[in-house]
């Protein structure tokens, strides 16, 4: 079945990221990280949903912000929270 264009593709904008050096608050909390996503609303770096404190996710939860791009080398996907697909 084709959905069509995820209308959250409308909220990526050209970011760069707040925190190149890895996720934002596990920086902050000094705690562990798996691999890095990149927000593409706003450029926050968060951890994904293999690290213990899934940031990436509570970030698009709670700033609106579904859209992001793998922050790991060599890769280049979307990841659309909202529709849990790839964007």
């Amino acid at each position: 079945m084709n959905r069509g264009v995820d209308p959250h593709l409308a909220l990526i904008r050209p970011v760069a990221p707040r925190t190149p050096e890895g996720c934002e608050e596990c920086l902050r909390l000094h705690t562990a990280w798996v691999h890095l996503r990149l927000c593409l609303t706003c450029g926050h770096v968060g951890c994904c949903d293999s690290s213990p404190m899934r940031h990436a996710r509570a970030h698009a939860v709670f700033q609106g912000h579904p859209i992001v791009q793998s922050f790991q080398p060599g890769e280049d996907w979307r990841w659309c929270y909202v529709h849990e697909a790839y964007a």
